[in-house]
């Protein structure tokens, strides 16, 4: 078994011919896309986070609302760029958000991709600290974020409060126990991967990563969850770790999916990103029963317990769900995913 998600970056572009032109539209439909995703038996409903774009950038009241409309579906981020979070007052939305789901989010946070412009973050209030880069930074955050989510007190009371205060050193509220296990670190890089690990997240890897051997991305992607899971051992954590890779997956069982996705073979691409040569895993669209041949070598998949399915959300919510139900009914299983 394998659980599946969907994995939207919530575009919208407010040209005429647009089908989704405004926020406003794209945050409605992705509540929408959940609610059916759920009815339709898939596992999770996770969303980017990019700032400065027309894109979905703050999740928290998107997830929130879709934790008050399921009461199955895992909601999560993929992934939140810590460069530009408060980690304390982003610990109160997380533990509203996961309160209101009881308990669902999946919370995938990292350093963040490419921006739209020139260091973001600064504009958020955020600077990097003497001899820190922002990637330091963002992790910094991170481990400021994660060591509270336990829910300790840290912070002294005021002896003569507005309201009555429990004894002791106070902690954010609302708390959420459990949450703890259920943060994800977006990593394109081995060594991040390991110290996902030794922070005890959980992985998240996607269709982008740093090409540290020049073999086909899938196997590089699989080496990485590898020393990921040595690293999660040799850290001695109690738990079992998760971990989810992103593809684009297309069943091509209509002229429509043809005519979307039906135009030959993809391979992975190399490019330059940030400072770092980065290679991008390839795109699968084919008929069914071709598919599930090309998704059987997929090692990554295959290592993975979590596979994350990025859909078009521009085309809508309708034909999100025949997307996700193909993959549902004629792929995965052929592939023991179900």
């Amino acid at each position: 078994m394998k659980k599946i998600g969907f994995l939207s970056f919530g575009h919208w572009n407010p040209e005429p011919r647009s089908p989704l032109q405004t926020g406003g539209e794209t945050l409605k439909q992705s509540i929408e896309l959940a609610v059916a995703a759920e009815e339709l038996g898939v596992d999770g409903a996770y969303f980017r986070v990019h700032h400065f774009a027309r894109q979905l950038a703050s999740p928290f009241p998107l997830l929130a609302a879709i934790g008050a409309r399921t009461s199955r579906i895992e909601i999560g981020t993929g992934v939140i760029d810590m460069r530009y979070e408060n980690p304390l007052y982003m610990l109160e939305d997380a533990g509203a958000a996961d309160l209101i789901s009881d308990g669902r989010l999946q919370l995938g946070i990292s350093r963040g991709s490419p921006e739209q412009v020139i260091d973001g973050w600064r504009h958020f209030g955020y600077e990097p600290r003497e001899g820190e880069d922002a990637s330091e930074m963002a992790r910094r955050h991170a481990e400021t974020f994660l060591e509270h989510l336990d829910g300790k007190g840290f912070a002294q009371p005021n002896p003569h409060p507005m309201f009555p205060n429990p004894p002791g050193l106070l902690r954010l509220e609302p708390h959420s126990p459990g949450l703890r296990d259920r943060i994800w670190w977006g990593s394109a890089s081995n060594a991040t991967a390991v110290w996902a690990a030794q922070m005890e997240m959980n992985l998240q890897s996607s269709t982008l990563k740093v090409d540290e051997t020049g073999e086909p991305f899938h196997v590089q992607q699989a080496k990485q969850i590898r020393a990921f899971r040595a690293a999660w051992k040799e850290a001695g954590h109690a738990r079992t770790p998760r971990v989810s890779v992103s593809r684009s997956i297309f069943a091509l069982t209509n002229d429509t999916d043809r005519m979307y996705f039906g135009h030959g073979k993809e391979s992975d691409q190399i490019g330059q990103i940030d400072n770092f040569r980065g290679i991008f895993g390839r795109s699968y669209a084919d008929e069914p029963d071709r598919l599930v041949e090309e998704l059987k070598r997929d090692e990554a998949i295959a290592a993975a317990d979590t596979l994350l399915l990025t859909v078009p959300n521009m085309l809508g919510v309708e034909y999100n769900v025949h997307v996700l139900e193909s993959i549902l009914t004629h792929v995965a299983p052929a592939l023991g995913w179900r």
